[in-house]
């Protein structure tokens, strides 16, 4: 599956890359190399994220189901209790 980003998103991504070269390598890298490392990285990298994020988001899932029975349980054959809370009221 190959990731995809905006265009938008792409192009600062690429500028934080040609920032990040000049201030942690101490080096320039061109827009050109810096669009090519970032292909590399969606494409080799990004999946383990993506799968990283979609277990993350099964097991968030998972957790509201199991709690969805006690959001909307119903006590089952309340008719006649009501009636006997009544006459033990009287």
């Amino acid at each position: 599956m190959t990731i995809e980003i905006s265009k938008e998103a792409r192009q600062q991504a690429i500028a934080s890359i040609e920032r990040y070269f000049i201030e942690n390598m101490e080096e320039k890298i061109g827009n050109i190399a810096a669009g090519a490392l970032l292909g590399f990285f969606l494409e080799e990298v990004g999946p383990i994220v993506y799968n990283k994020a979609v277990a993350e988001v099964q097991e968030r899932l998972q957790s509201r189901i199991s709690e969805v029975d006690l959001e909307v349980h119903e006590d089952e054959f309340q008719y006649w209790r009501k009636f006997d809370r009544q006459k033990k009221g009287k």
